[in-house]
This record gives C-alpha cells, sequence and structure tokens, in this order.
C-alpha cells in the first residue's frame, strides 16, 4: 500500500450505505485488513466458495475476500454464479 496508506483513512466498519458523514464526505474509505485484488480474488473463489457452503467461516481462512466482494460488482457476479452453481450440483454442500 505504500505511501497511499497513511493518507487514506481506515475503518473498522464502512459506513451505513445512504448514510451522510459530514466530516468523511470527500474521503476514500479502505476497509482494515488485507486487500485482495481481482486477479487474488479469481485464484482463491473456489477455496472460499467450498468454506462458505461448508459453513466454515470463510472470511476468517480467506482474509480480505468479503470486503472486496462487497467492493468490486464484478468478482461478486463471479462469487454468486460459483456458489449458485456448486450448490446446485451438491445440495448446498461441497
Amino acid at each position: 500500500m505504500g505511501h497511499l496508506a497513511a493518507s487514506v483513512p481506515v475503518m473498522e466498519e464502512a459506513p451505513p450505505v445512504g448514510s451522510v458523514n459530514r466530516e468523511a464526505e470527500g474521503r476514500r474509505w479502505v476497509a482494515a485488513g488485507p486487500e485482495v485484488t481481482c486477479e487474488e480474488c479469481f485464484a482463491n473463489l473456489d477455496v472460499y466458495v467450498e468454506h462458505e457452503l461448508e459453513g466454515d467461516d470463510a472470511d476468517v481462512l480467506v482474509p480480505g475476500m468479503r470486503a472486496h466482494l462487497e467492493g468490486c460488482p464484478a468478482c461478486a457476479e463471479e462469487h454468486d454464479s460459483l456458489r449458485d452453481l456448486i450448490a446446485s450440483q451438491t445440495g448446498g454442500r461441497t
């Protein structure tokens, strides 16, 4: 993250959608924890989905993935498609 990290506020939780925080206006918020790129997301998506379907804590086992999926519509669509496909083939279990 280099020099950018020092200038970007880090939050434990993103503000609620639609909320207005005058102090935070104009700032770029990033999730606390490891950042995951689209390439890393795609490479680990099958593992993440398998953990989800097994009932494991996928967010702990694949850190940063949930935050990436919440902020990246393209990867979220891939996640949903893969999860639906695997669930339909396995009855919801891997």
